[in-house]
């Protein structure tokens, strides 16, 4: 006879990209009965009903709607809202809140969802995989010893420097971060850093930061990057999903980085793979 252990199956509503990019990396997308809205940017889930985030309810559904498709879990992770997580937690479901800061957090986070579902020897390989592409990064940027000063934007307004797993994503893609790494900034102090790259990732917005409001910052006028017009753009779910789409985001910083040292390895790339043909 089945244990009541074995007849358990697992269905998790996920109120976070992060949660659900690395479910679906695990080959867990099955045990999935719901998503926040914004997850399908960061994995295959049509079909799958959405809802809002821990941040914000949102998507017009209610906790009833929820509760229909029997959660046995609901996980969230970073940002939080305190009133957003006060109604999770009258929900008569176990909520897990995941809350990372750096690389070595995030990896933690592979292992406990691969425990939920099943799937810890898949987030064991998940997480090699991971670290096999950032070294990988990290060697094509090693290629020169310029390590440019570099500040990473997560929201405008109020000013927010991008999560402090963005800074180690900046040094491994061969910069450094020259603004504390999460934390509310000013003009001034930005300013003062004086960084020679400023990539804008607004949380939420996708590919739709504009860099013109730091191109006309009048405080920003002398600064480097202003300077020389380097203000990049790029995708906040490359950046702001403690997840596997953070190897994508090391890839774009190394192109915002060292624009050279990139080209010249994806032309490398190519020949390679015509040659191997």
């Amino acid at each position: 006879m089945a244990s009541p252990v074995q007849n358990f199956k697992v269905r998790i509503a996920s109120l976070s990209p992060s949660v659900t990019s690395i479910l679906v990396a695990l080959g867990a997308r099955r045990k999935l009965v719901a998503v926040s809205k914004w997850c399908k940017e960061v994995a295959d889930v049509d079909g799958l009903p959405e809802f809002g985030d821990c941040w914000s309810p949102g998507s017009g559904k209610s906790a009833a709607e929820l509760m229909e498709l029997k959660p046995t879990m609901i996980i969230g992770s970073v940002p939080f809202r305190a009133e957003t997580v006060r109604k999770i937690l009258e929900l008569p479901v176990p909520f897990l809140a995941l809350n990372p800061r750096v690389l070595a957090d995030i990896e933690v986070d592979i292992r406990t969802l691969g425990s939920i579902a099943g799937a810890s020897a898949r987030a064991e390989f998940l997480i090699r995989t991971m670290r096999r592409k950032f070294e990988r990064i990290r060697k094509i940027a090693a290629r020169t010893k310029a390590k440019p000063r570099v500040y990473c934007e997560a929201w405008p307004n109020p000013r927010i420097s991008s999560p402090p797993w963005v800074a180690e994503l900046v040094e491994i893609a061969g910069g450094r971060m020259v603004v504390g790494a999460g934390k509310r900034v000013t003009d001034p102090e930005v300013a003062e850093s004086n960084p020679e790259i400023i990539v804008l990732a607004w949380a939420a917005t996708g590919g739709k930061s504009k860099p013109e409001p730091a191109l006309r910052n009048p405080a920003w006028r002398n600064v480097s990057a202003v300077c020389e017009g380097r203000v990049f753009v790029v995708r906040d779910e490359l950046l702001n999903t403690p997840g596997p789409p953070l190897t994508r985001g090391a890839e774009e910083l190394l192109r915002v980085i060292h624009p050279e040292i990139a080209a010249q390895h994806e032309s490398r790339e190519r020949v390679s793979k015509r040659e191997r043909k």
